[in-house]
């Protein structure tokens, strides 16, 4: 791109075309070039050449598939800071600190029992500890049984006093004779019974109640999660935000031990409290781990403080078995994608077309262990307000084809876009339509997905805090978590319109004379 930069003002029908040529033509001064016409020269600035060169070094055996706190993460956000160094963007923090610490605990196996009468249940086999997991001794009289866990407008399994207690609950939710639930009225999954986002839901509602601890009995779940938890523990252990605060107390048990704890737990939905002696026994051992988020922004030129963050995550998998999982799709693309845009933008400055709002280039840590980097960002130290963040463009995996897809490989999937706001998702539609023409395919941005993509990646921490949100997507693919993911399957025509997209759109919210209004705001 640094050949490009001088002779980015060209005439501009060339440029305007995406050609990514760099023939020596006549050059025009910035005040010669419109607003209009300044986007898309920016645009053809990002290329598959140079996404490509980043990439087979980003995602090369050297970063060793870049797992959180590890030597090959600390090659990963040096290799990006040395990128903005270079590029003359500047850092939020200050100076040459282009990392934001965010503080990791590393909990090894969390080995816990609990004794009811004579018999004795055991971690992994019967009871695994989620959350809130520190070595502890104590005795419990009474379990307040929660039915389902379930509070929504119109039905509410808490109807006894919680506060203080361990809840016992167990998964789904309450069904009519037509088999319609009871929240939503349909036969269609609510998020009371997709996984993991079911299990969010219920924990946050026992958290609102004032309870101690939440004991969920979830038959299906159970043996996958335990094998999980056993194989992390087995491994390194299992990282999370370090926080000041004991998180509640959170287990998961099988069938066993929940009727154990309620013989008619399997048939009845009544609140009650259970009069049951139970001996807790729980063994955790942790170490501190540090890792970084990368960030670098330009600042804005008449409206500063209102924000658009551009985030992807920079980590992977690490190395498994003598194995390196490189994660070049996932998410090396989106990674290298914001490099460009960021380049681009600065360029545009450069040349007097600084953007109106500011731009956080935010490259996030820890996403494969649980969001960490976007939660510690979002929930505990955002660089700015988040009342100040117009909107989270969030790039993760968008290099491949997802085999669905076959024969139709200009798309990208588009999920969260409408979720907050209307006019947020007319804009993304809009700026397609003008300069990329992408189809921009909606199929996980059904409420109903049963991926639930999107809650599972960074973009959902700016999402669940109202900052409306974009996440651009194609998909997965055989090589996804695996060894051979690595950037020779990289589709680079691809990964180019898909990261100019990205770029137009940022440049469009950063630009247009009012923020983007949040129509949807949701609790």
């Amino acid at each position: 791109m640094k050949q490009i930069f001088y002779l980015l003002f060209t005439t501009f029908f060339i440029l305007a075309c995406g050609s990514s040529t760099q023939t020596a033509v006549q050059e025009t001064t910035p005040t010669q070039i419109t607003t209009e016409d300044a986007v898309v020269t920016y645009a053809s600035t990002i290329t598959a050449n140079e996404l490509s060169d980043m990439l087979y070094i980003y995602a090369s055996d050297e970063f060793e598939g870049r797992e959180t706190g590890e030597p090959g993460q600390k090659k990963a956000v040096e290799y990006l800071k040395q990128h903005y160094i270079d590029l003359g963007i500047s850092s939020p923090l200050g100076g040459d600190n282009y990392f934001q610490p965010v503080p990791l605990e590393k909990q090894g196996a969390v080995e816990t029992t609990i004794k009811i009468n004579t018999n004795t249940f055991e971690t992994y086999n019967d009871v695994i500890t989620i959350s809130g997991g520190t070595t502890t001794s104590f005795t419990v009289n009474d379990i307040v049984y929660a039915g389902y866990g379930v509070e929504d407008e119109n039905y509410s399994d808490y109807t006894e006093d919680v506060t203080g207690k361990i809840v016992l609950i167990k998964s789904g939710e309450p069904q009519d004779a037509d088999g319609n639930y009871i929240t939503s009225g349909s036969t269609e999954p609510t998020k009371w019974v997709n996984g993991r986002q079911a299990l969010a839901s219920k924990r946050d509602v026992a958290l609102k109640k004032g309870a101690k601890g939440l004991i969920i009995m979830d038959a299906e779940l159970f043996p996958r999660y335990s094998s999980f938890y056993k194989a992390q523990a087995s491994r390194s252990g299992r990282l999370s935000l370090k926080s000041d605060e004991t998180p509640m107390m959170i287990m998961m048990i099988n069938e066993k031990l929940g009727t154990a704890l309620h013989p008619n737990i399997l048939t009845s939905n009544s609140s009650e409290i259970l009069k049951i002696e139970a001996d807790f026994n729980i063994t955790s051992k942790s170490e501190d781990v540090m890792s970084e988020n990368v960030v670098a922004y330009i600042k804005g030129s008449e409206k500063p403080d209102e924000v658009i963050v551009i985030s992807a995550h920079l980590d992977h998998e690490g190395i498994k078995d003598g194995e390196i999982y490189n994660g070049a799709d996932d998410d090396g693309s989106g990674t290298i994608a914001i490099i460009e845009i960021a380049e681009a933008f600065k360029m545009a400055a450069d040349n007097g077309h600084a953007p109106k709002r500011s731009i956080l280039f935010l490259h996030v840590t820890g996403e494969e262990k649980g969001l960490l980097g976007s939660a510690h960002y979002a929930d505990n130290d955002p660089i700015f307000p988040l009342a100040n963040t117009v909107a989270n463009l969030n790039i993760d995996m968008i290099g491949r084809t997802d085999p669905k897809r076959t024969g139709d490989r200009n798309y990208v999937y588009l999920i969260g876009s409408d979720k907050l706001s209307t006019e947020l998702h007319d804009l993304s539609e809009m700026v397609n339509s003008k300069y990329t023409n992408i189809t921009l395919d909606y199929t996980y941005n059904d409420e109903n997905d049963p991926n639930r993509f999107y809650y599972r990646s960074d973009h959902y921490n700016f999402a669940k805090n109202n900052v409306p949100v974009i996440f651009y997507f194609n998909g997965t693919h055989d090589d996804y978590h695996r060894p051979s993911d690595t950037p020779d399957k990289i589709e680079y025509d691809l990964l180019e319109n898909r990261t100019r997209l990205v770029f137009h759109t940022a440049w469009e919210l950063a630009n247009r004379d009012e923020r983007v209004i949040v129509d949807k705001a949701t609790e």
